[in-house]
């Protein structure tokens, strides 16, 4: 598990990749691996456009990157917490669903099948829960992990694919202009 100070006093780094790898239960697993192939699957294809045959080797890189740097701030902040463990692939799988956001904006996402809005909508609100939540800090999710892997999803495309920002506006533009 991701443990802060195991990682502040042992040096125990693996902990950011391995805690990626291991889940509360079943649930937390296969919603994490629905999402990540959802959104993984669409995410990949636009990378293989846009990096050509490097395309799956920036999509694997991108992914392990984004479940130790979604870790990175709950480290600063925790890392002198001797009872503090966080666990799951939800900040990289934020990550990947971000990075859809950005590639496909408009593209709907529903919440459990039912409730569909575009992908900007969701982002905005999703954004605004998580840090929310994270401020509250009284569950056991690390709402910061899915808070900063969609912030790094959204970076990682703005740096890797600077053009993926105006694409970004402008098809935001264009589903306003289809509503207003």
């Amino acid at each position: 598990m991701m443990n802060p100070h195991q990682i502040s006093t042992k040096g125990q780094y693996y902990r950011y990749i391995t805690s990626g790898f291991i889940h509360k239960d079943h649930t937390h697993l296969l919603w994490n691996m629905f999402s990540l192939y959802i959104f993984g699957t669409a995410v990949e294809h636009n990378f293989d456009y846009v990096f050509a045959e490097a395309g799956a080797y920036y999509f694997i890189a991108f992914y392990l990157s984004a479940i130790v740097i979604s870790d990175l701030p709950t480290y600063f902040k925790k890392r002198k917490n001797t009872d503090y463990n966080s666990l799951g692939a939800s900040g990289g799988v934020g990550s990947v669903i971000f990075a859809f956001i950005i590639l496909q904006p408009s593209q709907d996402i529903c919440l459990y099948f039912k409730l569909c809005m575009p992908g900007f909508i969701f982002g905005t609100g999703y954004m605004l829960y998580t840090y929310y939540q994270g401020k509250k800090s009284n569950d056991s999710i690390n709402h910061d992990a899915h808070l900063y892997g969609a912030l790094y999803g959204l970076l990682f495309c703005a740096i890797t694919y600077p053009s993926s920002l105006p694409l970004f506006y402008d098809q935001v533009k264009y589903w306003l202009g289809t509503i207003f």
